[in-house]
């Protein structure tokens, strides 16, 4: 279990902070660990207390006799890196820090919780918090949180940056029979984090599922190789909140304005098999189905109901979240007919209409379950005068014993009157929902997850031997030599060559003269463009001059592109124009990359031209192990793929091209760290090939 080995099972636990009044938290603390049924030995530590809850108290960590494996610490601030010291020179390896007012709190606090996390360092000390709620684990009976309930028993696993939320949802979770295997609360994340606990609970034999709420994600790269190996062994379900484009940075290309501030968050999350969740309410609805059901052989799914409307309603969530509903075999549906009263729908879903009985269900369940093109069943029932809950529960039940192979759902529609039936069904490790759109929602997912894991692992990463990395380091040298940090055109298209990119050819012209003699070098016609670092959008100040196809042209626009943009924009350092080869035109792309802070290069692929930001058709992949299908899939998933695949008659493009300059784009990113946001902005593709137009990129100084 890597660094948590003994964390949720320390044959010691020592309470600093323990105190006998009942209304202060280290009395929590340790009341908890006593009533959990910890099997350990038990240390209060106070200089105050001679004995606390029946249990000898010592004044400091040093006088407690023998080693300690873990210490709690709930002491104020200011004395809580004395005491960290001192559980380090003791030998303690696991501290829980339950105290506030650290980096929470401003720039003091920060200071404290750096000089915190270095001393566990230092002693080679893992740490849980500060600042938070404390851990427990049911099955190795230890409560070191100040939770006022004790969770139940069971196998979901659930790590929370908020602890206030945490607190809330065990003591609901009592109320629906939801059980945990660990319940952690992460606090500032200062040492331990998401991280750690979902790696250790991937190896857990009571956990069948992981649940997360986090606020971020700290160290990106890390939490991409450990989390793709976990979702490989159980599902891992996250709500991670801060979603909102407030707090996205502003940023100078398509790409970087396109990325927004979650896109980061979603495509990591996909990329390494997360399943995301936007609300509390889903979080749990996927815990209950995961924690309960065998995973679905196939996504075809049958429904029996007593009422039409709930039927169609669940029928059109099974096409909303491309499933299939299941088509019955010639012989399910004659003996459906025949048991069944006329007014009945056999054809899935199945209506046993509103005066059914317990046994009218249980022969159209038996005979759906039977027949070999059902993967899910799902019954709803409505409560009516005649509606049997419990014995109908009984059924379904049956059904699950008598069909290992297939995965039941319920949706038990009504009140107090279906209580007893849904609870049943809850002990008997059916989830039952009160609404069917919820549990189509998670028979979707679980799909998916079925899917993913039995998808092959991908070889990481892309290699393009022919790739020139010298040039690109002797241009970005020159461009920082001449103190800037955008590339001009000419020198971004020599740096997409040099990684193989096919760019349009280009020459930096800086009198009418020379702009001729490029243009006749390069061929007729010729685009031209203002070479200009500060100018982002060469359009709006009169920059660019297209379908020049003659010396005088092409000297006119020279001169009037220069006129107007010292008209326009006085203050602008002007390089020259370029002269661009003017392309043939094709099918339009943008191909992107802007840098993440947690996760890294992100590229994007998707419609290009002057609507790329109207129309947003993009899709996204993290550079790093990006291979050549997840490059397919990428570009599958925009409409654009549409157009490069021929629409109405037009010539298919050339996909295969797309691919690899997608595939050089994000090695170029991976190899030169420098590079903040890069746009090949458009990409006409062809039938053979494409061509890149105009690039875009902005460096870094490091």
């Amino acid at each position: 279990m890597g660094v948590l080995t003994n964390f949720f099972n320390p044959q010691s636990v020592a309470v600093i902070g323990a105190s006998s009044s009942p209304g202060k938290i280290g009395h929590a603390i340790l009341k908890n660990v006593i009533e959990s049924g910890y099997a350990g030995k038990i240390l209060p530590v106070n200089p105050r207390e001679d004995e606390i809850l029946g249990l000898k108290a010592y004044p400091d960590i040093k006088a407690v006799p023998g080693r300690v494996e873990m210490a709690v610490i709930s002491v104020p601030a200011a004395g809580v890196l004395k005491v960290a010291g001192e559980c380090g020179r003791a030998g303690v390896k696991n501290l829980v820090v339950i105290t506030a007012g650290f980096k929470e709190v401003g720039k003091e606090g920060l200071d404290m919780e750096k000089e915190l996390l270095a001393t566990c360092r230092e002693y080679g000390m893992h740490m849980l918090g500060p600042n938070c709620l404390g851990m427990i684990d049911t099955h190795m009976r230890i409560n070191t949180s100040f939770a006022k309930v004790y969770p139940l028993k069971g196998n979901i696993a659930f790590f929370s940056q908020s602890g206030a939320m945490q607190v809330a949802l065990l003591d609901w979770s009592l109320t629906a029979g939801i059980g945990f295997s660990k319940v952690v609360s992460l606090g500032n994340k200062a040492d331990l984090s998401e991280i750690d606990f979902i790696e250790e609970a991937a190896e857990d034999p009571y956990t069948r599922v992981i649940l997360c709420y986090i606020e971020d994600v700290a160290n990106g790269e890390r939490f991409l190789q450990a989390v793709s190996r976990a979702t490989r062994k159980k599902p891992v379900v996250i709500l991670k909140s801060g979603t909102s484009q407030a707090g996205a940075q502003a940023a100078s290309s398509h790409t970087g304005a396109l990325a927004g501030s979650d896109i980061a968050y979603e495509t990591a999350f996909k990329q390494c098999g997360v399943i995301r969740v936007k609300t509390m309410t889903e979080l749990f609805d996927l815990a209950t189905a995961f924690s309960k059901c065998a995973l679905p052989a196939g996504d075809k799914v049958a429904i029996v109901s007593n009422s039409g409307g709930p039927g169609i309603i669940a029928t059109d969530n099974v096409e909303t979240h491309r499933l299939r509903m299941a088509r019955f075999n010639k012989d399910t549906l004659e003996v459906l007919r025949g048991g069944l009263p006329p007014e009945s729908g056999i054809y899935n879903p199945v209506d046993v209409l509103g005066d059914a009985r317990a046994d009218r269900y249980r022969f159209a369940l038996e005979k759906v379950c039977a027949d070999s093109n059902t993967d899910v069943l799902m019954l709803l029932l409505s409560q009516t005068a005649t509606t049997q809950a419990m014995e109908t529960g009984r059924a379904l039940i049956e059904m699950k014993e008598t069909y290992p192979d297939k995965t039941f759902f319920a949706s038990f529609m009504g009140g107090d009157a279906l209580k007893e039936g849904v609870n049943l069904l809850a002990e008997s490790g059916i989830p039952c929902y009160t609404f069917p759109e919820p549990a189509i929602s998670a028979i979707s997912q679980m799909v998916k997850y079925r899917q993913f894991i039995n998808s092959p692992l991908q070889e990481d990463g892309l290699e393009f031997p022919d790739v020139d990395k010298k040039a690109v380091k002797a241009i970005f040298y020159d461009v920082l030599k001449d103190n800037r940090l955008v590339l001009l055109g000419s020198e971004a298209a020599e740096v997409a060559r040099a990684y193989g990119i096919p760019a349009a050819p280009v020459a930096l012209a800086t009198t009418t003269d020379e702009a001729v003699e490029e243009a006749e070098k390069i061929g007729y016609p010729v685009v031209l463009k203002v070479a200009s670092p500060k100018i982002l959008h060469k359009t709006d100040v009169g920059g660019v001059k297209v379908s020049l196809d003659s010396p005088a042209a092409v000297k006119n626009g020279f001169l009037e592109i220069m006129e107007s943009v010292r008209r326009l924009m006085p203050q602008a350092v002007v390089y020259g124009v370029e002269v661009n080869k003017m392309m043939p035109r094709g099918t339009e792309l943008i191909i992107g990359m802007s840098r993440d802070i947690q996760f890294g290069p992100m590229i994007a692929c998707g419609l290009g031209g002057i609507y790329v930001n109207l129309f947003k058709d993009v899709s996204f992949r993290l550079a790093r192990g990006l291979t050549r299908d997840e490059i397919v899939k990428m570009i599958t998933e925009t409409k654009s793929y549409s157009l490069l695949r021929g629409y109405r008659g037009s010539e298919p493009q050339d996909v295969n091209a797309v691919v690899d300059a997608v595939g050089r784009v994000a090695r170029l990113a991976l190899d030169f760290q420098e590079i903040t946001e890069l746009d090949v902005n458009p990409v006409f593709v062809y039938p053979n090939g494409l061509s890149a137009l105009d690039v875009k990129i902005t460096i870094s100084m490091s």
